[in-house]
């Protein structure tokens, strides 16, 4: 018992949990997920091509079961997952995931399409010719070899990679607390930076640049822009924005079409297509009629048909911004350096990799002057031989056996016992003239080649000359074209450059539906008119709110609730003049039961503008303009309101206008801004106008610099009274009369401050505007009811009036 004890060491759990992670940590990091700076593989990838070379798959060989690899690489030296193994396989093999696949796939290797590959009992594969150049003189003793796993095998640390395999073909992994993002590049270009480096060892990244112009993608696209390249190649680290490759065709009817031929490297088309789909499903992207992948073997080809007069730019934009036809991709070169995870710059990469090849090309250079040394010791036995072949012959006559022969000669000739053994297996042919005219040849060769070998071991400047000559040759057999455009980078296009500044009308239904229609569409009429329809509308639902603006401008949407949303006008879909519109729930992110009750176009937000605000109950408040520049999704506060009140009424000012209110009962107050204290953007407000029981304020307009007030009511009457009628008052008064409201014309909807050269929108709640020019209507007293100007039927109503001013506002 007591030495049963004696065998238990106590160690803190802490200490054993750590020196446990950190073993598992460097096991990834080492044995996994990072490649190694010299051959640009991990374990696993170096495994499958060094157990395909045993098995003789070189690419002048047929395929071979990708289930039979698989066996071996498990069984023989990777004691992982046959999964593991097969999908590594696979990618090797996928030429829309490695730029230059080092094997060569027969069956279903998968697609850009995100398909996995058949099962590996129905694949086959062998080595690519490239591949062959990774493990090109591996026996000549190039490279160490450790045991496997069970050691009864040798297996390579690393591949003798006659070509920077980790920049060509890139390589992605995640370690423990590290990862690895190296982008593929361009073969040819990459040997042109090894040979930059070469002819001028201290060559800077900035230099090497000029060689290797940035990632080369399997899938093509477009790089925007170097920034992200330059970033890096001097440290390591960079941002690349890759985009897809598009152009536009016209088709016709003033219709067109966008082709996707590129995508981003690593984006699966399917799922693209899918996205593109989904946001044209829930209107984030408007203007697409019909999708469509016309890919084939031939190359990719998606089809994105456009709506009528669509604009195809604005389209593409959205494309880039909200799906993977623009991606960023970010770079992390870390690599294995002496076993040690690193961040490496450009110069970093090809400086260890030409340091690899300089080691294997020693390497291979010794072992093979080793074997031409022992051919020529072997040769120059040989020569003795046939120098004195009588007395050779006589004494090989005279011995009783071998081993009195060998010694014989090793003694007469003074030669060593591998060229007396080699003189006894000579066979009697090679005593032709022939023969040992050949034997003279090789001797002669051998000499100059051992003379050679001896000067590359002796001068660096030789051994590199004789690397930058194998490079060459790999170059010219295996570089193509660059499949990666590289092109300037794309500037930050606000959406409005790519639109036409045009003036358009923005109506508001009573039930929420918003749209966008140009303002030509509407023609002025005479007063008194039917008008034309502007919606059709769903059932019981008419239009509240009328804008005239531009394009460019944003859209301030105040709520009933108090509230501040806001779009950029081209945002808000265009529409027919008959259409319903789009419901504004989709745009903004509305809370129950709040409606748009006030809507205001800007051009920007700029300091020393302000807000003036009017609530039902008469309450008023004005707060500058820049306090409401923030945005959220669900919302800005714009006024804090009391129980039961509702924000009927937002003006943009300057701080010194005049302000006029009207309420349902035919009442106005007309008083200056300047009696209202300026307060902050969730303030309440101060009083505006003392209202009689059951009255509310449904009204308010600024004075500026018009001549009339123009009232409306519901059944249709209105009339225009000179503003000198209206005498200004001290603010929270009670007001005077403007209209007279009777059965007859029914309750006040509205006053605008006028001129005789505006012209006035009014909108019945079937949905009927009508377009009339101020000068048409007539001018009457305040304590009138105005006459007809829009003929109603007896269960519609006028609901909402607009100014449509011609001063560019």
């Amino acid at each position: 018992m007591t030495e049963a004890r004696e065998k238990i060491i106590p160690v803190q759990i802490e200490d054993e949990m750590k020196k446990s992670y950190i073993d598992y940590a460097m096991s990834v990091i080492v044995g996994r997920a990072l490649p190694d700076v010299r051959d640009g593989l991990k374990p696993v990838h170096r495994r499958i091509l060094y157990a395909m070379r045993d098995l003789g798959l070189t690419p002048d060989k047929p395929h071979r079961k990708s289930a039979r690899i698989v066996g071996d690489v498990l069984g023989k030296y990777h004691p992982h997952g046959d999964m593991a193994v097969y999908d590594a396989m696979v990618r090797m093999a996928q030429d829309f995931s490695i730029r230059y696949p080092l094997i060569d796939g027969h069956g279903n290797f998968g697609s850009i399409d995100g398909d996995s590959a058949a099962a590996m009992r129905y694949t086959e594969a062998r080595l690519s010719p490239l591949a062959m150049e990774m493990l090109a003189d591996i026996n000549k003793d190039t490279v160490d070899f450790i045991p496997n796993f069970d050691e009864t095998l040798k297996e390579p640390v690393v591949l003798p990679s006659r070509f920077p395999n980790l920049l060509v073909n890139g390589s992605s992994g995640i370690a423990v607390g590290m990862a690895t993002n190296i982008p593929p590049h361009n073969l040819g270009e990459v040997i042109d930076g090894v040979i930059m480096m070469i002819d001028k060892p201290d060559v800077s990244p900035k230099e090497l640049m000029m060689a290797v112009k940035g990632p080369d993608f399997p899938t093509g696209g477009l790089i925007m822009g170097r920034e992200g390249i330059k970033a890096a190649y001097n440290t390591g680290r960079g941002q690349i924005k890759v985009r897809a490759k598009a152009h536009i065709e016209p088709t016709g009817g003033n219709k067109h079409q966008i082709i996707v031929t590129e995508i981003p490297y690593q984006v699966n088309k399917a799922r693209l297509i899918e996205k593109i789909a989904e946001l044209v499903k829930d209107k984030k992207i408007d203007g697409i009629s019909d999708l469509r992948d016309e890919s084939d073997r031939s190359g990719m080809r998606i089809v994105i048909e456009l709506k009528k007069d669509a604009n195809p730019n604005i389209v593409l934009n959205q494309l880039y911004k909200h799906t993977q036809m623009q991606i960023t991709f970010g770079v992390i070169m870390l690599a294995l350096v002496d076993g040690e995870p690193k961040i490496l710059n450009l110069r970093e990469m090809i400086y260890y990799y030409l340091e690899h090849q300089k080691e294997v090309v020693t390497r291979r250079t010794r072992f093979d002057l080793n074997k031409a040394e022992e051919r020529a010791h072997i040769l120059e036995g040989l020569r003795i031989a046939l120098a004195n072949l009588d007395a050779v012959i006589d004494l090989i006559k005279k011995s009783k056996d071998v081993e009195t022969a060998r010694q014989g000669l090793m003694t007469k000739f003074n030669l060593t016992e591998k060229q007396a053994q080699a003189i006894l297996d000579m066979r009697l042919q090679r005593l032709t003239g022939l023969e040992r005219e050949k034997i003279e040849l090789e001797y002669k060769e051998l000499i100059e080649k051992i003379s050679y070998l001896k000067s590359i071991l002796a001068d660096e400047k030789l051994l590199l000359q004789v690397i930058k000559q194998e490079i060459l040759e790999i170059k010219k057999k295996y570089s193509d074209e660059r499949r990666t455009k590289i092109t300037s980078a794309a500037e930050k296009l606000e959406i409005e450059d790519l639109i036409e500044e045009q003036d358009v009308v923005i109506t508001i239904t009573y039930k929420g539906y918003i749209k966008r229609l140009p303002l030509a569409t509407y023609k002025s009429q005479r007063r008194g008119g039917r008008g034309i329809t502007g919606i059709t509308t769903k059932e019981e639902d008419y239009i509240t709110q009328i804008i005239t603006t531009t394009t460019h401008h944003y859209i301030l949407f105040f709520t009933n609730q108090g509230n501040l949303y806001r779009l950029k006008a081209h945002e808000i879909p265009e529409a027919g003049r008959t259409a319903k519109g789009t419901s504004i729930i989709n745009l903004l992110h509305l809370n129950p039961d709040e409606k748009i009750t006030a809507v205001i176009p800007i051009k920007d937000f700029n300091h020393g503008t302000t807000l003036f605000m009017a609530t039902k109950k008469g309450i008023v408040k004005k707060t500058p303009l820049s306090e409401y520049e923030s945005t959220r999704k669900n919302g800005l506060i714009a006024i804090n309101l009391m129980e039961d009140d509702e924000l009927i009424g937002v003006e943009l000012t300057d701080g010194n206008q005049q302000v006029v209110l009207g309420t349902r009962k035919g009442m106005c107050i007309r008083f200056l801004e300047e009696d209202v204290n300026e307060v902050g953007r969730t303030a309440r407000g101060v009083k505006g106008i003392d209202l009689k029981p059951g009255d509310y304020v449904v009204s308010m307009d600024l004075v500026r610099d018009k001549e009339d007030i123009l009232v409306v009511t519901e059944n249709g009457f209105g009339k225009k009274t000179s503003i000198n009628e209206y005498r200004v008052q001290s603010r929270a008064g009670k007001g005077i009369v403007t209209s007279k409201v009777t059965k007859k014309t029914g309750d006040l909807i509205g006053i605008k401050t006028v001129s005789e050269d505006d012209e006035v929108m009014i909108v019945s709640s079937d949905g009927i505007i009508i377009r009339l020019e101020v000068k048409d209507i007539s001018r009457m007293g305040r304590n009138t009811q105005g006459v007809t100007l829009m003929k109603l039927n007896d269960e519609n109503r006028v609901v909402a009036i607009a100014l449509v001013e011609h001063n560019g506002e």
